[in-house]
């Protein structure tokens, strides 16, 4: 047996491979940090470097937009290319662009910079996707993924503003670098490549186009139906005359009910049948985001937004893992990188639009929970049978 044919075989956390678990999970936390603390360092750009909200945009634009884009150039080397020599090159980049970023002294170098440290960290985050779809319970593993992304995020978002207070934007950067450091090392863990041709045949990925259609559709449904609502949640709450001050602490608790869900779907895994937490999972989705129509009182808009939160956390791994039994070379797990980034692009560039045209927040809602609603049956429909 080579290495390739042991991916499917030991990748799995059941079978002992813990590095590859810690690998996928803290590499996948590592790279999206600035986006998931981009309230404190957008903040903090505009203090610091007095930025208008169009540059602080533009500056976050690139950085997902960065992400998005690494999948171009992996469907190249995604099999032609040693994963683990990739991971250490990418993870090197990240820590040489974000040295940079702290030194930085103007707008468009931050820029570039920014752009570099994306490109590197996209390009880990397609490797953490691929080979969580090589393993034996890619549902649990995924529910990890998304588990410490969500707890990086909250501890940034805690920690952040007094680092800010004290050293400057400059420690974002530096510990970004410092983190990529301590995890260089686990570049070893993942697998050589994609598992070959008949690994992959015999473990039942080779599936029509329509079925890795409909599962790509409903990945680019869901995040746009979950980043329309999330993206304007806290307006909606100010629409409902609901304080800033209540309606962050709600939304505190949800990053929260965000780890809940994941940890919960993780704990799950194969456990109990997928199409039932998928319905599970999205129709309680749609639910919450139906709760907020109208003027919800604060008891009401906080149990939709626990609920969302708890949701959309607990329902993506099981979406992930329909993904990863279509196929394990990895190829459309890199796909989904690039679907992500569009989803979380056009969910707010069209709910902005709706709300715009309206003078409210009803178009979107029902829009945003049927969309809910497609995701779910194109996640359905692109299962295995």
């Amino acid at each position: 047996m080579n290495a390739s044919d042991k991916t499917l075989a030991s990748a799995s956390p059941a079978s002992g491979n813990l590095a590859l678990l810690a690998a996928i999970v803290v590499f996948a936390a590592i790279t999206p940090t600035i986006l998931m603390t981009a309230p404190a360092v957008a903040a903090q750009l505009a203090a610091q470097w007095q930025l208008s909200p169009a540059r602080v945009g533009v500056l976050f634009s690139v950085e997902l937009g960065a992400m998005s884009l690494a999948t171009l150039p992996a469907f190249h080397w995604l099999q032609r290319v040693d994963w683990r020599h990739a991971a250490l090159l990418a993870g090197l980049l990240f820590i040489a662009a974000n040295l940079a970023s702290a030194l930085a002294g103007s707008y468009p170098l931050l820029l570039a910079l920014r752009f570099c440290s994306a490109l590197a960290g996209g390009s880990l985050m397609i490797l953490c996707l691929s080979s969580a779809a090589s393993t034996a319970t890619p549902g649990r593993v995924y529910g990890l993924w998304v588990m410490g992304q969500l707890v990086v995020g909250a501890v940034g978002l805690a920690l952040l503003p007094a680092l800010f207070e004290r050293f400057g934007l400059a420690a974002c950067y530096l510990l970004l670098a410092g983190l990529m450091g301590l995890a260089l090392p686990l570049s070893r863990a993942f697998p050589s490549g994609s598992p070959p041709a008949e690994a992959r045949t015999s473990a039942g990925a080779v599936h029509s186009r329509l079925r890795v259609g409909l599962g790509i559709l409903a990945v680019l449904t869901f995040y746009i139906s979950l980043s329309g609502v999330w993206t304007f949640i806290g307006a909606i709450a100010e629409g409902a005359g609901i304080g800033a001050g209540a309606s962050g602490e709600v939304l505190a608790v949800a990053t929260l009910m965000g780890i809940a869900g994941a940890a919960c779907a993780s704990f799950i895994g194969n456990r109990l049948p997928r199409d039932l937490m998928l319905l599970g999972g999205y129709l309680a989705m749609a639910a919450a985001i139906l709760l907020l129509i109208g003027q919800p009182p604060l008891a009401r808009f906080a149990l939709a937004a626990l609920l969302f939160k708890f949701t959309w956390t607990f329902a993506l791994p099981f979406i992930l893992a329909c993904l990863a039994d279509l196929d394990r070379s990895g190829r459309l797990m890199n796909a989904s990188n690039l679907v992500i980034g569009g989803g979380l692009a056009i969910g707010p560039a069209l709910a902005g639009r709706l709300i715009e045209g309206s003078g409210g927040f009803l178009p979107l809602l029902p829009i945003a929970a049927g969309l809910a609603g497609l995701s779910l049956l194109l996640a359905l429909a692109c299962r295995p049978r």
